[in-house]
């Protein structure tokens, strides 16, 4: 039977008035009255009257009257007609009717036996067929919450008609070319755009059998009519099509096994293997939801109910007025006087910036002023101007800034000092802290140039002016360099040029493997080259620095122009920042190897993240956000990596995770998952480990910590309202937050209790309440975004921990899955419908396996920042931490919506 009867359908009502009752299974058809004629006969007529309106308005509006030839071995359609005398002629829908029995009502001979059942059957039958005849009530879409969602029901992401057929054709004639002028089936995917070459398949067959096509390729033509169909704007043009795909035996009716196969399908292309893998149970319950009558199928309206039929989540009243007043506030506006426009700019970008602007414009200001002393004092030097002119006077203004800034970069790297001057200090309120490594940089920049500087005007210039001076001319330099030189290399074999030139050497290599695309691993080297990409390679090659500074001092001391020792001033810019550094690191020495931890607990996790829970030491107190350094002499010795610390204040264990991303982390991973196994009793992780009371307990390797270090996120109990975003592994720091916000809940209910409890016992004193004056966040609103569906496993106990723990709401949590494609697009819908009826049921959503439901593809930040400015007129605190990408436009979204409503948001990012 033809899909298209899906397109029409109505429930049979059951008519009681003067009838009987035939049971068909679970079903009842109605009819009139006794079938007339006797049912022993070898061949027989008989007839019936079926209620299929519903209608009460007339006696017998309501009633069809059909007449069987019943045989030994058949029940066949003799006549069928309206029971007020209309004939089929009259009615087009009885006229589909009857065609349709005459298909359906033919059964076997062991059938023949037995007419009533025969007659019920075809009952059943008619049942059938009529609701295909009746247009269905449509629901409606206006006030679903799904229509805006999956209004599109897109195949085709960004399709627009015929401006999409364009691209489409050309890419058809690249394709037909190398295949006699057709398309293969293989290739439609890639002709129309579609990633999914399984789901194109799909696609490609029902379209197919929609045209009864038998061919495993098409013309332009059929492609072209594919493409109309694909690209139609219209709802029911969109669900048509996704019903015959999974309609595969166009029969007009979905069963189980074609619900099990396109959910396989949709799981397989939006990368949801768990999804995948529970197909047959979910299958089930869609047609339990759906086929509430075990018919053993399910209609196209029911497709349309499950699409359209959601949670109301519109915005009425006031807050849609206020919303749509905000959305007209933010309307960008051009400034049409140019001067205007420069002071607003930099007015916000002042508001926003203060504390870099003043930090950045002191540093400078320094720099230029120890240039100016510099350039001056030799300036006024004759004897060497005359000579060496400006050249000096700028190689010597240079090594004034070089000197400083050598120092100044030590600083910013100096953990423990800025941690103890942002918790103990009100230093961080005028001082950006989270910058340190920022401004680490920007020094190193000053060095490069500096270095740049001072060297050409030796080498290009100084030099070269000594060598070509005249006797006369060169006589007030004897005194400095001796007898003139004869060669260029007389000046570079001396102490102060040997050093010099290593020092540029070993800068050069430090600030080169420095660079992202070598720290990160982004450049492909051909072995052994690759070996100079990668952390480890950043990290030995800083530790050049040691002879660098060493190599400054002899260069700053043995000089050419200055021979008194208190104006060689190199040592006295370092001695402070140097003795500071070594102290810096001799703690962390001392701090890692008194705090010894045991590791209690591994698991390794999908999208290669391991988890280590251990002990944690006597005094080692931390807030959440803050970070620590690990190390493991299994994999190296001497290398210490940074890891946010995942478990909160509150807890009696240590939890870090590590996503395997280079060298390091691979090892690691590597030697705990030697003593792992398969978790057993329902426990996370693809592997396992944990260390539990006996002697059978895991070989764990040792390791060390050394922490915690302060990060932007710690300050977030500043703030009455949070959001929180984290990408991928970077929701690290934010889960530790959302920890401890669910402990602070947890013990702000047990105070209350006491408190209550010590009203009614007024022998105890209430209890101390400073966590509550210290616990400002009321609000938090959690984001995390990532592309793998295993990756939910690794936080799944908090997030459903907070979803039973937080009854008020203080928490607000929003995962999304990247790999699925957006909420409207067919490749999800199905996704779509299953989450929905997943977590109605069980409270569980089948993405991420939690308590919290998913959503699909990225978050629309501006609508985040816009929600969370027409609920709260407040400061916001806006704490991320993952890919440098979404950095511009969270901070460029924080400061407009700062400038144009009256809720201020503060971005912090972290940089470790």
């Amino acid at each position: 039977m033809s899909s298209d009867y899906g397109n029409h359908y109505h429930q049979v009502h059951h008519h009681h008035h003067h009838s009987d009752t035939e049971v068909l299974g679970t079903e009842k058809v109605a009819h009139s009255g006794p079938l007339s004629g006797s049912l022993n006969k070898r061949v027989g007529r008989k007839s019936a009257r079926f209620n299929v309106s519903g209608s009460s308005s007339s006696k017998d509006d309501g009633y069809v009257e059909v007449t069987l030839d019943i045989g030994d071995d058949s029940v066949a359609v003799h006549s069928l007609k309206a029971a007020n005398g209309g004939g089929l002629h009259d009615d087009p829908e009885l006229t589909l009717l009857a065609k349709g029995l005459e298909k359906k009502s033919t059964v076997g001979s062991s059938m023949a036996r037995n007419a009533s059942a025969k007659i019920r059957q075809v009952g059943h039958e008619l049942k059938r067929l009529t609701s295909f005849s009746k247009k269905p009530a449509r629901f409606d879409r206006t006030k679903s919450a799904a229509a805006h969602a999956l209004k599109g029901l897109k195949f085709i992401s960004k399709t627009d008609g015929g401006h999409g057929w364009a691209a489409v054709e050309k890419k058809f004639d690249e394709i037909s070319a190398s295949n006699n002028g057709v398309l293969p089936r293989s290739q439609f995917g890639e002709c129309i755009g579609m990633e999914s070459k399984e789901f194109a398949g799909q696609l490609f067959d029902a379209l197919a059998r929609k045209r009864n096509l038998l061919c495993d390729s098409i013309d332009k033509a059929h492609l072209k009519e594919f493409w109309d169909q694909i690209s139609n704007q219209s709802f029911d043009a969109r669900l048509q099509t996704f019903f015959d795909m999974v309609d595969r035996d166009a029969d007009g009716r979905i069963t189980e096994e074609e619900v099990k196969v396109i959910i396989s399908l949709s799981a397989s292309a939006n990368k949801l293997s768990n999804i995948q893998k529970q197909a047959e149970e979910y299958a089930a319950l869609i047609m339990e939801e759906l086929d509430p009558d075990n018919l053993g199928y399910i209609m196209i309206n029911n497709l349309e109910m499950l699409l359209l039929e959601g949670p109301e989540q519109s915005v009425r009243g006031e807050s849609q007025n206020l919303s749509q007043m905000l959305s007209n506030k933010l309307k960008p506006t051009y400034e049409q006087n140019p001067v205007s426009r420069f002071y607003r700019d930099t007015m916000y970008f002042l508001l926003d910036n203060w504390q870099r602007v003043w930090v950045m414009a002191l540093w400078i200001g320094a720099m230029c002023g120890l240039f100016t002393y510099k350039y001056i004092e030799y300036r006024r030097r004759e004897d060497v101007f005359k000579v060496m002119g400006h050249c000096v006077c700028f190689a010597k203004g240079a090594a004034e800034t070089l000197k400083m800034n050598m120092a100044l970069i030590l600083l910013p790297v100096c953990r423990n000092t800025i941690t103890w001057l942002r918790n103990k200090t009100k230093l961080g309120a005028v001082v950006p802290f989270d910058d340190n490594l920022n401004f680490h940089k920007v020094i190193a920049v000053g060095i490069s140039i500096g270095v740049g500087i001072h060297g050409i005007s030796h080498l290009a210039c100084d030099f070269p002016r000594l060598l070509h001076a005249t006797p006369d001319e060169y006589e007030p330099m004897e005194k400095y360099f001796g007898e003139q030189a004869k060669s260029y290399w007389h000046f570079v074999k001396h102490i102060e040029g040997v050093t010099g030139i290593v020092m540029v050497v070993l800068m050069s290599i430090a600030f080169t493997l420095a660079m992202p695309w070598f720290r990160r691993g982004r450049m492909d080297l051909p072995k052994p080259l690759n070996k100079l990409t990668g952390f480890n390679a950043f990290w030995y090659s800083h530790h050049l620095f040691v002879i660098v500074y060493t190599l400054l001092i002899v260069h700053g001391i043995d000089l050419f122009l200055t021979k008194k020792w208190y104006k060689k001033t190199t040592w006295m810019y370092l001695a402070i920042p140097v003795f500071l550094y070594f102290c810096e690191r001799l703690t962390r020495l001392l701090r890692s190897s008194i705090k010894d931890v045991t590791i209690q607990k591994v698991a390794v996790y999908p999208g290669n993240v391991l988890a280590l829970h251990m002990s944690r030491p006597h005094g080692f107190r931390y807030k959440s956000g803050q970070y620590m350094f690990v190390n493991c002499a299994a994999v190296s010795p001497f290398e210490w990596h940074p890891f946010s610390i995942t478990s909160a204040p509150g807890d009696d264990y240590l939890s870090v995770h590590i996503r395997t991303l280079g060298d390091w982390t691979r090892q690691l991973r590597t030697v705990f998952s030697e003593v792992c196994q398969q978790p057993t009793n329902g426990k996370s992780g693809l592997l396992r480990a944990d260390c539990v009371q006996g002697n059978n307990n895991p070989n764990f390797p040792r390791v060390l910590i050394d922490g915690p270090y302060g990060a932007p996120a710690q300050d977030y109990k500043k703030y009455e309202v949070v959001l929180l975003v984290g990408l991928g592994i970077g929701a690290t720091p934010m889960i530790s937050i959302v920890k401890d916000i669910v402990n602070n809940i947890r013990s702000m209910a047990d105070e209350e209790e006491q408190v209550s409890d010590a009203l009614h016992d007024k022998t105890s004193s209430p209890p101390d309440s400073k966590r509550k004056d210290n616990f400002k966040t009321k609000r938090a609103y959690f984001y995390w975004v990532t592309r793998e569906q295993g990756s939910f496993d690794w936080f799944k106990g908090i997030m459903n921990e907070v979803a039973e723990i937080d009854r008020h709401h203080v928490i607000e949590l929003h995962n999304y899955c990247t790999s699925v494609y957006e909420e409207g697009d067919a490749r999800s819908a199905l996704i779509t419908m299953l989450q929905s009826l997943n977590h109605a049921k069980n409270g569980v959503d089948v993405v991420s396996g939690t308590r919290v439901k998913s959503h699909f593809a990225k978050p629309n930040w501006r609508n985040v920042y816009k929600h969370i400015a027409m609920n709260h007129n407040t400061r916001v605190g806006v704490f991320y931490c993952g890919a440098p990408g979404l950095t511009k436009e969270l901070r460029q979204l924080a400061s407009e919506f700062s400038h144009k409503t009256s809720t201020k948001f503060d971005f912090h990012k972290e940089n470790f």
